[in-house]
């Protein structure tokens, strides 16, 4: 059976939108590629990320800002020492951009200046901190990204 030339083209196209559909369906169905939103309530966080804006500015004119190591202990995190520890509150966010499920919160509940979150929640690698925290109704926002 001799094939002319049109009957090649098509056959290649044939072949060609059958090689990409068989990725798709694979990546699309296979758990070991799972493609997750970075949150859930996006929309929702969009709609206050002025508050946000205000935040980190509040945060900026600070005469110290928060400061965040790695120790051996593991990592420390010290709020301004010119604010009373006791009257800080809010949360404290880890997120694991590789992993959804390494992500956690923390409460800040201080009995010292100095929070510290210690090694065996925070495997090796990246991570995106957000302090998120409020004195005298003044509401703060730290970010930082970091390699641990």
């Amino acid at each position: 059976m001799k094939i002319n030339w049109g009957t090649a083209i098509v056959l290649v196209f044939i072949g060609f939108i059958s090689f990409i559909l068989y990725f798709v369906v694979k990546m699309n169905t296979n758990t070991n590629y799972e493609h997750d939103l970075v949150t859930e309530d996006y929309y929702k966080q969009e709609l206050a990320f002025q508050n946000e804006i205000n935040a980190e500015k509040n945060s900026k004119a600070l005469r110290k800002d928060i400061i965040v190591k790695k120790t051996a202990k593991g990592l420390v995190i010290s709020f301004p020492e010119d604010k009373n520890y006791s009257d800080i509150s809010g949360t404290i966010s880890l997120y694991r951009p590789s992993n959804k499920k390494l992500d956690f919160e923390i409460p800040i509940s201080l009995s010292a200046s100095e929070l510290i979150i210690e090694d065996k929640n925070l495997l090796e690698g990246r991570w995106n901190i957000t302090i998120d925290w409020k004195y005298d109704n003044i509401s703060y926002l730290y970010k930082k990204s970091l390699t641990y």
